[in-house]
């Protein structure tokens, strides 16, 4: 990564977010240096093995933990859920199926309904 920063250039943890990774389990070169836009294609394009490791078994933010259980990240917080988990960790969770986490995927589900039914009374009628 970079050393210097120039206009095209981003923190470690802009560039984590953008490529869905928890920040302190990247490499210390990753998290030290500016991440240039180039270098951050780079890493979407053709990721290497310590960020295929990372997207496959984490440990993941709390947005990735989130969208794959399936609730909101306020839900997370809800259940006390604040730590990055590993996917075994996400795992577990969905067997275990917890009644908080009926419960938050009930509320996401009406969230989007209701999200989707704003949209399409916004829709133009003909």
């Amino acid at each position: 990564m970079t050393a210097r920063k120039t206009s095209q250039d981003m923190k470690p943890a802009t560039a984590a977010k953008k490529l869905d990774i928890y920040l302190p389990a990247a490499p210390a070169e990753f998290q030290d240096g500016f991440i240039s836009r180039e270098e951050l294609a780079e890493l979407q394009n053709n990721p290497p093995e310590w960020l295929q490791e990372l997207r496959q078994h984490g440990p993941h933010p709390r947005s990735v933990v989130a969208a794959r259980l399936g609730v909101s990240i306020s839900g997370l917080a809800r259940a006390g859920v604040t730590d990055a988990l590993t996917t075994d960790d996400i795992d577990a969770i969905r067997e275990e199926n917890p009644d908080w986490l009926e419960l938050e995927r009930g509320i996401q589900a009406d969230v989007r309904a209701e999200a989707a039914r704003l949209k399409d009374e916004k829709k133009p009628r003909n």
